[in-house]
């Protein structure tokens, strides 16, 4: 699994990103919004991103069929999260046993999905930053009402216009979001759902930056 860091590696705040080259075009503004947003500056964490070969295929719980064009998810999602544990655990062993860190995962889009799927997989997460994930994922709600949330904290985001679209499924999405939130708080987890402006594809550097400095402030 390819990671890519930065920030301070010694630093007790690390946050765990799926991303592909459209984020990574981004990344070092989403880092100076990170610092800036959270006020720790750009030495105050350490970011690892987490390079996705199959979007669809690695981030997705199982199996789906297409939403827009024809290439449906497949089922990885386990897979990519044991490599992630993996990389948390031999970074929890550096610096002295890793005391005190925190692992904060998050991300845009499908990997905000993925990163709040992961938190109710593992207790290692103390907070989950999902901007503008994909709500509107079948089954996901079903899923998130069924299990046992592990993470205390957990960011959501949508652009205003993300649902005002002609695709019966994504159209879904703000309906999905906001019982995202209602199930979260019903678990008793800190929570906030944030209205971004433009839709799905507007300043996901700044949108991912807000989610991880609000649950890093948590």
């Amino acid at each position: 699994m390819k990671t890519i860091e930065y920030g301070n590696r010694d630093a007790d705040v690390v946050l765990i990103q799926p991303v592909d080259d459209h984020d990574l075009d981004v990344i070092e503004s989403e880092i100076r919004l990170i610092g800036e947003l959270s006020g720790k500056g750009p030495d105050g964490f350490r970011l690892i991103a987490v390079k996705i070969d199959d979007w669809n295929r690695d981030l997705s719980p199982w199996e789906a069929p297409p939403v827009f064009g024809k290439e449906p998810f497949g089922a990885g999602a386990e897979d990519t999260l044991k490599g992630i544990m993996d990389i948390c655990r031999a970074c929890s062993e550096e610096n002295c046993g890793g005391k005190g860190k925190k692992y904060y995962i998050g991300g845009y889009s499908l990997a905000g999905l993925f990163a709040l799927w992961a938190a109710y997989k593992t207790d290692m997460f103390s907070g989950v930053a999902a901007a503008s994930p994909s709500a509107w994922y079948p089954g996901f709600l079903e899923y998130m009402r069924s299990g046992c949330l592990l993470s205390p904290a957990v960011y959501l985001s949508l652009g205003d216009k993300e649902e005002k679209t002609r695709n019966p499924v994504m159209a879904t999405v703000g309906s999905c979001i906001r019982q995202m939130e209602e199930i979260v708080r019903a678990r008793g987890a800190r929570c906030t759902l944030e209205w971004n402006q433009g839709n799905h594809f507007k300043d996901p550097d700044l949108r991912t930056a807000k989610a991880f400095a609000w649950v890093i402030g948590q």
